[in-house]
């Protein structure tokens, strides 16, 4: 969780008579650990399960339900619900679902629901059945075209014992599309975007490989940070990967299949109203095996000393085609006093729009949470000083807006 993501947001979180009621504790932390603040609303059901106390102590707000209603102290539906920037209703009973659907507010969850003038979403959890009932697919369809933004349920063994949708959202799920429904930027929003991370492994035999260090850490926070601005991301990586439904991944090995991914995802999106970008992030081998062996090889049969042969890899950001695309690379150096020189070389050579550069050091080296670069354009170069690794994302994205 990233602390002072949310800061300064205010978020009204709804609360309906369902089992996994208790989820939403989980989530109220992570919202609050985030920086931002919390209220609740109950409906009457949701009390039997849970005692508004609990999330009063959780969110450090007095809960609005039937009992604490108060217009003198600011404490109603109106109220409330203008004082928050986002309305997230998480359990969504199928009873609110379906009422919310028709309009009827007849209890003060709903009339803060219909009232509510702001970005309004709902995550709901009921049985299979309830869930998959014609009469509440509709409503979750009317609320959608509605404006109403709909996480959808999981698949899994529900608490009744029976198998199939109607879990809640995991809860980080809910937690960043939340976030993303406060964060997202107009330059951002609805952009594609495609990122490479991670190092390549280049087959030697069944069970080894020739490979990096590189943990794809830094792609994976550039993915998290671009999802959360709006965009939509292609993450294609080896490496380490959020787990998030809305960003398309791509698990790849090899350079071949990190080449054939990335070329048949850049000729997909390039045709989009704005102009898509390119992260390449991975790194990529230099040299593969000039021969790659079925089977495992066996020390008895290599002797003493093996010899592998290497042949120069194809240079895949030299050679895919960037018409139509803003493209900023990635070179990781451990020479400081001609690093710089070398990212200059790069960014004319393959003829990019940006290059970070990454003077690896003891503390942020390949696989450390942290790290440190220098962005660099043809006119330009900024020093982003050492963070944690979200926090450089979030500026290798400011400065690439400005390419």
């Amino acid at each position: 969780m990233h602390k002072e993501l949310l800061l300064g947001k205010k978020i009204l979180l709804g609360i309906t008579g369902s089992i996994a009621i208790y989820k939403a504790l989980e989530l109220i932390r992570l919202f609050i650990k985030s920086g931002a603040e919390v209220k609740v609303v109950m409906s009457e059901d949701a009390k039997k399960f849970i005692a508004p106390l609990t999330f009063e102590t959780l969110s450090q707000n007095k809960v609005l339900h039937g009992e604490t209603e108060s217009w003198s102290e600011g404490l109603s539906h109106i109220h409330t619900g203008k004082w928050a920037d986002l309305f997230l209703i998480a359990p969504a009973s199928v009873n609110t679902i379906n009422k919310l659907s028709h309009g009827i507010a007849d209890n003060l969850l709903t009339q803060t629901a219909i009232a509510f003038t702001k970005t309004l979403m709902l995550a709901p959890s009921a049985n299979t059945n309830m869930m998959l009932n014609p009469i509440t697919q509709e409503s979750l369809s009317k609320l959608a075209h509605y404006g109403y933004e709909i996480i959808q349920p999981q698949s899994k063994l529900l608490a009744c014992n029976d198998e199939g949708v109607g879990a809640l959202a995991d809860v980080e799920e809910i937690f960043y599309r939340s976030a993303k429904a406060l964060l997202k930027e107009p330059f951002w929003q609805g952009r594609n975007v495609i990122i490479t991370g991670g190092g390549t492994r280049e087959k030697i035999d069944d069970v080894r490989c020739l490979s990096n260090f590189s943990s794809g850490k830094q792609a994976s926070a550039l993915a998290l940070c671009l999802y959360l601005k709006g965009a939509n991301v292609t993450l294609i990586s080896s490496g380490e990967t959020p787990l998030l439904q809305e960003i398309n991944l791509l698990h790849v090995k090899s350079s071949f299949e990190l080449h054939h991914a990335l070329t048949h995802q850049m000729e997909q999106q390039k045709r989009s109203e704005k102009m898509p970008y390119l992260f390449m992030a991975a790194a990529v081998s230099d040299y593969v095996p000039l021969h790659s062996h079925s089977g495992k090889l066996k020390k008895e049969t290599l002797g003493e000393i093996f010899i592998l042969e290497l042949k120069r890899n194809l240079d895949i950001l030299s050679t895919i085609p960037k018409k139509g695309y803003k493209v900023i690379g990635f070179k990781a150096e451990l020479d400081e006093k001609n690093g710089l020189i070398n990212a200059q070389k790069m960014l004319e050579a393959k003829e990019l729009d940006a290059v970070c550069l990454n003077i690896l050091k003891e503390q942020n080296n390949f696989g450390s949470n942290k790290n440190e670069i220098t962005f660099i354009t043809k006119t330009h170069v900024e020093t982003l000083p050492l963070s944690d690794k979200f926090h450089i994302a979030q500026a290798i994205v400011e400065q690439s807006q400005n390419i």
